[in-house]
C-alpha cells in the first residue's frame, strides 16, 4: 500500500497592508480606518484558490477586522475553514503589559466567537511576538480559553523569533500548546522554512524542498503562513519608508500568488485544529 502524504497545516494571518508591524512607524494606527482596505478581495482570492484546490485553512484574523467585515469572517466559516485569533488590534506581544494583552486577546475571541458561532481555539501573536521576555503572555492565553497558539518563531531575526525554543508541538501550558512554524535544521542553526517574506524571497524549488524534508526526515507536519496582502501586488505603496522596509514588505508579491497556487498542489494541507488537537497527532501532543 502506497504511503499517504503527510497533512500539514495552512495558515493565513487575516490583516491588511496597513497594519503590518514593520510599517507601523510609518502608518499611525489613528489613520487605519481612512485607508483603502484591501483584505476582503484578497480574502476572496485565497478563498477561490483554496476551493480549487479542495484544501481547508486556518485563518488568524484580527478583531479590527472581524468587527469591519462580519460577513468575512461569517464567509470563511461557512467555507470550512478554521476561524482563529490574531488578537484585535495588531499589537505587538512585547510591548504590552499583561493586563492590556489579556484584554486585547479576550475582546478578539469574544467577537470572532460572537460573528461566527462557534468556538474559537487558536490564537498567533502579531510579528510571532512571544518569546523569553513575555512568557507569561502563555498564562492569559490559557485563562482567556485558548486551547493552542503558534506565536514563537524558532529562528534568529531582527525582528523577532526565539532560537532555542522547540521546532515542533509541545505544551507550554497545561491546557495550551504552542505550535510553531515551521524552521529546517543545518549546520547546527534553524533556518525558515514556513512562508512569509522568505517565501517571497527564496526560489520556490528551495522552499518546497525545506518543506519535503521536514516531511521525511523530521517526520512532522509542517506549518506554513502568508497574509492577504502578499499576494496583492496593486497595493498602494508607502512613501518615505526605508529601503529594507521597502524591499521586506514589496520584494516579489507579483509572483506570490502563482507560488501558491503550486505549493497548494505539491503537498497536503489541512486545518490547525484538525492536525493537531482533533486529528491523529492530537493523542501524542496530549502526552507531553
Amino acid at each position: 500500500m502506497p504511503i499517504q502524504p503527510m497533512t500539514n497545516v495552512l495558515t493565513i494571518d487575516v490583516e491588511d497592508y496597513f497594519q503590518v508591524s514593520a510599517l507601523a512607524p510609518y502608518i499611525p494606527r489613528n489613520q487605519w480606518a481612512q485607508r483603502e482596505c484591501r483584505v476582503e478581495r484578497n480574502v476572496d482570492r485565497i478563498l477561490l484558490m483554496l476551493d480549487a484546490n479542495q484544501t481547508k485553512a486556518t485563518f488568524f484574523t484580527l478583531g479590527w477586522i472581524a468587527k469591519r467585515y462580519p460577513h468575512l469572517v461569517r464567509r470563511l466559516v461557512d467555507n470550512g475553514h478554521e476561524l482563529a485569533s490574531h488578537g484585535y488590534g495588531h499589537q505587538r506581544v512585547s510591548d504590552l503589559t499583561e493586563a492590556t494583552f489579556s484584554a486585547d486577546i479576550e475582546r478578539a475571541k469574544k467577537l470572532l466567537e460572537d460573528i461566527s458561532g462557534q468556538e474559537v481555539r487558536g490564537y498567533r501573536a502579531p510579528s510571532f511576538s512571544i518569546g523569553k521576555g513575555n512568557l507569561w503572555a502563555f498564562d492569559c492565553l490559557e485563562r482567556a480559553g485558548y486551547r493552542y497558539s503558534s506565536s514563537i518563531y524558532p529562528i534568529r531575526h531582527d525582528h523577532y523569533g526565539m532560537p532555542d525554543a522547540p521546532r515542533f508541538a509541545h505544551r507550554v501550558r497545561a491546557g495550551l500548546l504552542e505550535l510553531p512554524v515551521t524552521t529546517a535544521r543545518f549546520f547546527d542553526r534553524n533556518w525558515p522554512a514556513s512562508g512569509g517574506g522568505y517565501f517571497r524571497l527564496l526560489p520556490y524549488a528551495l522552499s518546497r524542498w525545506l518543506l519535503q524534508k521536514v516531511n521525511q526526515r523530521d517526520r512532522q507536519p509542517a506549518i506554513f503562513y502568508f497574509h492577504p496582502w502578499e499576494i496583492d501586488a496593486g497595493q498602494p505603496r508607502i512613501a518615505g519608508i526605508s529601503a529594507k522596509t521597502r524591499f521586506r514588505h514589496y520584494v516579489n508579491l507579483q509572483y506570490t500568488e502563482g507560488r501558491l497556487q503550486r505549493l497548494i498542489a505539491d503537498f497536503k494541507w489541512g486545518r490547525m485544529d484538525q492536525v493537531f488537537l482533533d486529528g491523529p497527532l492530537a493523542e501524542s501532543v496530549a502526552k507531553q
